[in-house]
């Protein structure tokens, strides 16, 4: 079957020289190691990123199945411009190791350039399935080295040709239209017939036939100008050409990994293609391309079609996704393909594995305006979606990853200039999913003996010290404290369900209260908020729905050593132990009291917690708090209500310490215990009607230096108004 000839296909072409040439330069020829008796060539292969070069699995195989008779080690030979040098077979897709369970097989082998730095051009592989085969070529590589890049002995490119001119009707005249092939070792064949694809692979034109040595060369798609598939051969009953589609590299695993290789590690496909992606990038920096390159010939191909999404914004985007981690489950790449095409099918429906992979299935064949639109939500997503899964990772690997996320979505903002208000507001600057809300109250320093009044605000939490200001009260005269608390409560219901809608769904964010000296008795977990953002919503009480801690509102961006060391010797304690804190006997609240705090504090060992049953409103409890964060801890339990120091301790002391052992004993771990200390309020709060419960109005302090709260204000002297 032949199809109508295209218009303008003359003009188009003309573009077609460059891409070619610079497909018979990726291409080589597989043969014995270098140094050995030279004999007929095995197949061909491409080469797709630096020092690794893609074919099929059967040109590694003689006739019987055997492997191929290879050097020491497996060394093999791999000829291209004018040289060949040696490489071994890395990764076979057609034998995955039996030990590895079910495993994707395919028709395709890696082979690896032991070369230590190669010097060679890359082909462009898809990230796309191929479509409709109109335009195409295969490519067979070298039978030998030719002298100066010229034609190779035994190359048969002439039979190329008359191949390709007795195909007939529309085939001869594409073969007259089409400018010669550039005079490299390859044998170009054009495509007539479109192009299919079932189980076998894709099919091209049965009037073209596939020469020996073609097996592993490159099926080019010119309309798009990049690699499609890899030539497998031709199917003997029904005369089609047929190749294995690039995208079944999407299965390579390390399962598939050659006894004895070096490999591309964990996850050798995503390695491969960032490497694929990166060195096509990297060569349109300035300086670094010699000549034109395989872009500059998609370019040319490509212009005049109005696309708003380029060949230049692909390869920039590609790039930016090579940089960024694999996906911790392809799911995640087809649930966001999903939610930018608006489509409801299942798990799989693309076999996706990578950003990449995902970038591809958005060519949808709309118009220009809709293809941005969807890149661009996608890649936005990318970004929030890798920012959410790094922030709360400490170490230099997960900032660096932060940092690419966020060149990503600079690019994202950066191409959404051009839509419209609707769209952009849609997609939307990059943030990341809040993790917590924090109410912090700022003491404004006026001269002695003046009232003591207060600033306020809201943030939401992003970890690592990231915040971002949603709320704030800022006066130069300030409130009283519980005015301030007041007007936070009338306010705090509705940030907090936006929070938490912007976290996911069901998601409850913590709530986090910073309070300075003298405030460190507030019972946040029992302030009540309204359950929605309806007028006359109900109120209830925040913390046995959600975590609720207490910050030292002293402690901000300068973290102390001390503190910092706290925090990380109870993070790693396999067990925390509860610390009593409590007045040295006959001492009262005197000097010698407080001590013996400062000596129990200093010398505690890392998985020590205090814990203390008296008021920390003032007195000795107020004073050993202060002990408490002086020495670095960055945490504490105690009561809101708390005796003073005109009782000594009784039995609900007693029922206190032992509640606050039983908890930490059994709480496995530091980052546990807002969640666990929430659902004691929930029990406690389940037994009002019972009696008091001990954890009724239990104060957790939880002071992250991995976070500090942020500045909010100027650090200025005020005076007290009068």
């Amino acid at each position: 079957m032949t199809t109508s000839e295209p218009a303008g296909r003359g003009d188009r072409a003309a573009h077609y020289a460059q891409l070619l040439d610079h497909a018979g330069r990726t291409t080589v020829s597989l043969r014995a190691r270098p140094g050995a008796t030279a004999g007929r060539p095995w197949g061909s292969g491409v080469l797709i990123a630096p020092g690794w070069v893609l074919t099929c699995a059967h040109v590694l195989a003689a006739s019987d199945g055997r492997r191929r008779d290879t050097g020491p080690d497996g060394v093999l030979g791999v000829a291209f411009g004018g040289r060949v040098v040696p490489a071994r077979p890395a990764y076979d897709l057609s034998r995955p190791d039996p030990d590895a369970g079910p495993a994707a097989r395919a028709d395709l082998a890696l082979v690896r350039l032991l070369d230590p730095e190669p010097e060679h051009p890359c082909a462009w592989l898809s990230d796309q399935p191929a479509t409709l085969l109109e335009d195409a070529y295969i490519f067979r590589g070298h039978d030998q080295p030719g002298p100066g890049g010229g034609e190779a002995p035994g190359n048969g490119g002439a039979r190329g040709g008359a191949a390709a001119g007795r195909s007939g009707g529309r085939a001869g005249r594409a073969a007259r239209e089409t400018p010669a092939a550039p005079r490299a070792p390859v044998d170009p064949f054009i495509a007539v017939r479109f192009g299919a694809r079932d189980a076998r692979g894709l099919q091209f034109g049965s009037d073209v036939r596939v020469t020996p040595g073609a097996s592993g060369g490159p099926l080019i798609d010119c309309d798009r100008g990049e690699v499609v598939g890899i030539v497998k051969g031709r199917h003997q009953q029904d005369h089609v050409g047929l190749a294995v589609p690039v995208t079944a590299l999407r299965g390579l695993g390390p399962e598939h990994l050659v006894p004895g290789a070096e490999g591309l590690g964990p996850d050798p496909y995503h390695a491969l293609m960032s490497l694929h992606d990166r060195w096509h990038w990297a060569g349109q920096e300035l300086g670094r391309a010699a000549g034109p390159t395989w872009f500059d010939a998609q370019h040319a191909i490509m212009s005049g079609r109005g696309r708003l999404w380029g060949v230049q914004e692909r390869l920039q985007a590609l790039d930016l996704l090579a940089r960024l981690p694999a996906p911790r489950d392809p799911l995640v790449v087809e649930a966001a393909v999903g939610e930018v095409l608006e489509r409801g099918d299942g798990p799989g429906a693309w076999s996706l594995r990578t950003w990449r992979d995902g970038h591809g299935a958005l060519y949808q064949g709309s118009d220009p305006y809709t293809e941005l639109r969807a890149f661009v939500h996608y890649l936005r997503i990318v970004a929030q979606l890798t920012a959410d899964e790094a922030r709360d990772v400490p170490g230099d690997e997960a900032a660096a990853v932060r940092g690419q996320a966020a060149r990503l979505a600079e690019f994202v903002q950066a191409k959404a200039v051009v839509l419209q208000p609707q769209d952009r507001r849609r997609i939307g600057p990059v943030r990341r999913r809040p993790r917590s809300v924090l109410v912090e109250f700022e003491p404004l320093f006026y001269d002695e003996g003046g009232p003591e009044l207060f600033n306020w605000s809201v943030s939401e939490g992003y970890g690592r010290g990231q915040w971002l200001r949603v709320d704030v009260q800022e006066s130069a005269g300030g409130v009283p404290f519980e005015q301030a608390r007041e007007q936070v409560l009338c306010r705090l219901g509705g940030r907090l369900l936006r929070a938490d809608g912007d976290a996911g769904p069901g998601a409850r964010v913590r709530l986090e209260v910073a309070v300075p000296e003298g405030h460190w008795h507030t019972a946040a977990g029992r302030w009540e908020v309204a359950a929605s953002t309806r007028r006359t919503a109900r109120l209830r009480p925040v913390g046995s729905g959600r975590a609720v801690i207490l910050r030292d509102q002293g402690r901000r961006e300068q973290v102390d050593p001390a503190w910092l060391r706290r925090w990380q010797g109870l993070a790693a304690a396999g067990e925390l132990r509860a610390l009593r804190i409590a007045p040295q006997a006959g001492d009262g609240a005197g000097s010698g009291s407080a001590e013996a705090v400062w000596r129990l504090l200093e010398t505690a060992g890392e998985g020590a917690l205090p814990a203390l049953c008296h008021t920390v409103a003032d007195g000795f409890g107020r004073d050993a708090v202060g002990a408490v964060l002086d020495t670095g801890f960055p945490a504490g339990l105690w009561p809101a209500g708390g005796h003073g120091e005109e009782r000594d301790c009784d039995a609900r002391c007693e029922e206190f310490h032992r509640g606050v052992r039983e908890l930490l004993q059994g709480s496995g771990g530091l980052v546990r215990l807002p969640e666990l200390v929430r659902q004691l309020r929930a029990k406690a709060a389940e037994a009002a009607g019972e009696g008091t419960h001990w954890a009724r109005d239990l104060v957790l302090l939880y002071d992250d230096p991995e976070d500090p709260i942020p500045p909010l204000f100027a650090d200025r002297p005020q005076l007290s108004p009068r």
